[in-house]
């Protein structure tokens, strides 16, 4: 049977629902205060929480990071094409 789009999306809610369950489950085991000190700011948060901004935080950073290197080859790329011609 080939593997159609519809399949795959398919797949892939299946895989959104069961690590939305096991985060849901995570946060639920992990609401014990933590401090947290960060540039000067002192403050108690649940722990899931304070990974979670943690993980967001290294997600954008990568984000950002990965964004500006495909612009830059994307720029290369096009000025090779143009020296080309």
């Amino acid at each position: 049977m080939p593997v159609t789009r519809t399949s795959v999306a398919w797949a892939g809610v299946w895989v959104a629902t069961l690590v939305s369950v096991a985060f849901i489950v995570f946060m639920l085991q992990n609401t014990t205060a933590t401090q947290v000190s960060f540039l000067g700011l002192h403050g108690t948060l649940p722990l899931a929480v304070a990974m979670r901004i943690a993980m967001l935080s290294g997600v954008l950073l990568t984000l950002v990071l990965g964004t500006a290197r495909i612009t830059q080859l994307r720029r290369l790329a096009s000025r090779r094409r143009r020296q080309n011609r």
